[in-house]
């Protein structure tokens, strides 16, 4: 039976509702209008989400957003204490442009799939599009107006503050079926590789990643970072699109970097290869890719290779 709560994460803050229901086991399934559907074992709850009275709006925020990306009726997500400090430690909100390019692509997807304008944006739209707050919604909402990417009617003309019948301008659309293409570039890299190498993981972990944040100011994250429910495939699929690069690890001639790689390069995505400099040099790499930039590493060298590495991405990125 579902019980009328205070949600764990974002504590109905902004005004949205949340019932509770205790399933078999230690933990609690919980239906938030602002977090969608997910579940918080016992550890969770008493440890991280109601014991922590100082996290702040914007570190909820950042939880409730990944939550709704994460999580569905039909597969809800499981917090744990690991996920949230994880999140926590690792994560941060999208960039104001991609809050922006999210709210666009619900929007087009929601008007193409009904025919119809929606009606309303749902309380909870700040945590899909990975806003702070519904405030911030109705500045994106007000802006992509005035620009005429969004159609909308206010229901308070001077304050602004609800609309009505939204949908795409003809220029708004163009940007939509864009951004599905991928020409629409976020404030990250993302890095295909095989996972559990006991030489690879810490070095992408402590050299790899620290070094493209230091030197190009991206974040680098891989399926790790990101992976929830769903079909992985379709998953993979948005990280690489909305990806300013992609780096592929070619180490261990691992067949789903190579798929990464192929995707990530059909959509015109900066690209770059990176390999363990004695398994390089010794048998080089699949034929289609022995013929482009390449980057070795070794763990006995990592400043040269960090050196290498940024350069090859400024140029790139044409930093």
């Amino acid at each position: 039976m579902s019980d009328s709560a205070v949600c764990p994460v974002c504590r109905n803050t902004e005004g949205g509702s949340c019932q509770d229901t205790p399933q078999v086991g230690d933990y609690t399934q919980f239906r938030c209008d602002i977090c969608g559907m997910y579940e918080a074992d016992g550890s969770a709850l008493a440890t991280t989400l109601y014991s922590q009275e100082d996290l702040t709006l914007i570190q909820r925020a950042l939880i409730s957003h990944h939550l709704r990306k994460i999580s569905s009726e039909e597969k809800p997500f499981r917090v744990t204490p690991e996920w949230v400090n994880h999140l926590l430690s690792n994560g941060s909100l999208p960039s104001p442009a991609m809050q922006a390019a999210n709210l666009v692509r619900f929007v087009g997807d929601n008007v193409a799939r009904s025919g119809e304008p929606i009606a309303r944006l749902p309380i909870g739209m700040y945590a899909v599009i990975g806003a702070p707050n519904h405030n911030t919604v109705t500045q994106l909402t007000d802006e992509l107006v005035e620009r005429k990417i969004l159609t909308a009617s206010y229901v308070h003309p001077k304050a602004h503050k609800n609309f009505t019948t939204i949908s795409l301008t003809l220029d708004g659309w163009e940007r939509y079926e864009a951004e599905k293409r991928g020409e629409f570039k976020g404030n990250y890299g993302f890095i295909a590789m095989q996972f559990d190498d006991p030489e690879l993981d810490p070095f992408v972990k402590d050299v790899v990643k620290p070094a493209v944040k230091e030197g190009v100011g991206y974040d680098l994250v891989d399926m790790r970072d990101v992976g929830r429910a769903g079909i992985i495939d379709n998953i993979m699929r948005t990280q690489i699109r909305d990806a300013a690069f992609v780096i592929v690890d070619l180490t261990h001639d691992n067949s789903g970097a190579y798929w990464e790689a192929g995707y990530a390069e059909g959509l015109g995505k900066p690209v770059l290869y990176i390999c363990e400099k004695t398994k390089f040099d010794e048998r080089k790499t699949h034929f289609d890719t022995n013929h482009c930039l390449t980057v070795p590493w070794s763990k006995d060298d990592e400043e040269s290779f960090k050196r290498e590495l940024i350069a090859t991405l400024r140029r790139s990125l044409n930093l």
